[in-house]
């Protein structure tokens, strides 16, 4: 496991370090700010550079609630997602991989590193949930660790079939990876205009009352490519980071609640149906609903309607 500062804070205040043929990707990059292609078509743009079969976005870290902002696959069944569900499914809490804990005292001010990691080198929970599940071997991330001791990070993950990453193919990642950096921060920006938790409050205390349940709407679909596949996707009015939030909302109504009552009572306060959240987490609807009582046993509370009016009453 290594980590060590991008060439970019090793030279001037300002200068890029760009070498050939990372200088070359990066227009591309450019150009695809905004669109719905992004999140796939970047692992394309990048593959000279460094050829990863998938790649995500995301914030984590104890101060702060954990968000998946997007990711991609490219020649692979996309998984991002489902690896984003095993990380939260207990691996964050005590992940080691970006060089400090995430209990450690905050940053004083942004900080940008470099880290790289290979799978034998992650603890064994981390291990096997995640990467192992997963066909995950590596990973290769450039990462802003932020004043409120969250970590902003963009990764780049090579799968079990693929070669390891070559020290050369490493060095052109970190001759991009700052810009690489503010790229991916101006594309949320531009195209994930997530609404305030009070709106979406509103939407999911009407599935509540029985009303329509939330619309999803998709950012787009993955480029042309066949071998393309992406989850670059916005959640509106329920945005990406939805779950997450509800999640730590009913973390701190009730702190016992296991991983798994935490994921069946977050999506049933998304107006999600007994059946739907067997389907999404793979699990049979008995077994859903055992999750359900054990979580309402622990909240006090009988009926749908009175998780909805504990965790977005107030």
């Amino acid at each position: 496991m290594r980590q060590w500062l991008p060439p970019s804070l090793q030279t001037s205040p300002g200068r890029q370090v760009l070498h050939s043929p990372a200088s070359q990707t990066l227009a591309s990059m450019v150009h695809r700010l905004g669109d719905n292609g992004f999140a796939p078509g970047l692992l394309q743009d990048l593959e000279p550079v460094l050829p990863a079969a998938s790649w995500s976005v995301y914030r984590t870290g104890q101060r702060c609630k954990p968000t998946l902002f997007m990711s991609a696959s490219r020649g692979v069944p996309d998984t991002t997602q489902d690896c984003w569900w095993a990380y939260l499914s207990g691996p964050y809490r005590s992940d080691r991989t970006w060089g400090r804990a995430f209990d450690e005292a905050p940053v004083a001010q942004p900080e940008t590193r470099l880290c790289h990691v290979t799978a034998t080198e992650v603890e064994g929970e981390h291990r096997a949930r995640v990467y192992e599940a997963h066909g995950v071997a590596e990973r290769v991330s450039v990462v802003e660790y932020e004043s409120d001791g969250s970590v902003f990070a963009v990764n780049f993950y090579r799968h079990q079939h693929q070669r390891a990453f070559s020290d050369r193919q490493i060095a052109a990642f970190e001759s991009v990876a700052p810009v690489l950096l503010a790229l991916t921060r101006k594309h949320i920006l531009l195209s994930h205009p997530f609404p305030p938790l009070a709106a979406a409050t509103d939407h999911w205390q009407q599935a509540a009352q029985g009303g329509p349940r939330p619309h999803v709407q998709t950012l787009g679909s993955a480029a042309s490519d066949p071998a393309l596949q992406s989850t670059d996707v916005t959640l509106a009015p329920l945005a990406a980071d939805a779950l997450p939030v509800l999640r730590m909302r009913l973390m701190r109504l009730q702190a016992e609640l296991t991983d798994r009552e935490l994921d069946v009572c977050a999506r049933l306060l998304q107006g999600m149906t007994h059946e739907g959240i067997a389907s999404d987490l793979r699990l049979s609807v008995p077994t859903v609903k055992t999750y359900r009582n054990r979580a309402f046993a622990r909240l006090g509370i009988h009926f749908r309607n009175e998780l909805f009016a504990r965790v977005l009453g107030g």
